[in-house]
């Protein structure tokens, strides 16, 4: 679904990406693992076009991205849900979720389906429908921004640390949410520090360092890897 080839991507002088090469096939569940500063979120803010590359290449089921905008990339089918939730504090759990439903709704289709899957995989958003969302817990806040990505029917959903700042519990809780949705179809892209979690739901894991590709391979190999045990579960 998702194929990336020799991606280069810079911030001025510093070239933060270096030539980064990986795959994610239809219905899996990637991790991308990897220390803070180490690329992880550049990846996926390029991927769905909030940054350009420098070089490389881009394609999804096939096609090459180009220079095609965020906008675009969602209708084709691609859903990121970016690091600390990005919640619109003004709106109401409703509208944060309405929000995502604008290309369907231009083209006079409904979203109620939407929204009761929605609702249905997270309960707690349809008892607080009418808060605003700055009031949720982290948890909820989490769940809202994972919900409001499903609300644009992505076939590919781009998640960057999804339990970031959130109690044992809810980051099991969340996790079992993400295992729901890749088996209703939606493949997963996970970008994550919690690595136990990442290399639990994983199919397929890459690590990261330093901008470049070190290791990838089967999630139960690298969760035994002696450089990945070292490095990210304290063994």
């Amino acid at each position: 679904m998702l194929t990336i080839d020799r991606l280069a991507v810079a911030y001025g002088a510093v070239e933060a990406l270096h030539g980064v090469s990986l795959a994610v096939g239809r219905g899996e569940v990637v991790a991308l693992l990897g220390a803070n500063g180490a690329g992880k979120t550049t990846l996926l803010r390029t991927i769905s076009g909030l940054l350009r590359p420098r070089s490389g290449d881009i394609l999804f089921e096939g096609e090459r991205l180009g220079s095609s905008s965020a906008e675009s990339r969602v209708k084709r089918g691609i859903a990121h849900v970016p690091e600390g939730r990005r919640i619109f504090p003004g709106l109401t759990v409703r509208e944060n979720l309405d929000v995502a439903t604008t290309v369907w709704r231009r083209r006079g289709m409904s979203a109620d389906d939407d929204l009761t899957r929605v609702f249905a995989l997270f309960p707690r958003l349809k008892e607080r429908a009418r808060q605003l969302g700055w009031s949720l817990s982290g948890g909820e806040q989490q769940m809202l921004a994972i919900g409001r990505a499903l609300m644009a029917r992505p076939k590919m959903l781009l998640l960057d640390e999804p339990s970031l700042g959130l109690a044992p519990r809810l980051s099991a809780e969340v996790y079992e949410r993400i295992a729901e949705i890749n088996a209703a179809g939606v493949t997963v892209l996970l970008v994550e520090q919690n690595t136990v979690l990442a290399l639990e739901v994983a199919k397929r894991a890459y690590v990261i360092e330093n901008g470049a590709i070190v290791l990838d391979g089967p999630a139960r190999d690298l969760a035994r890897h002696r450089r990945v045990r070292e490095a990210y579960l304290g063994a």
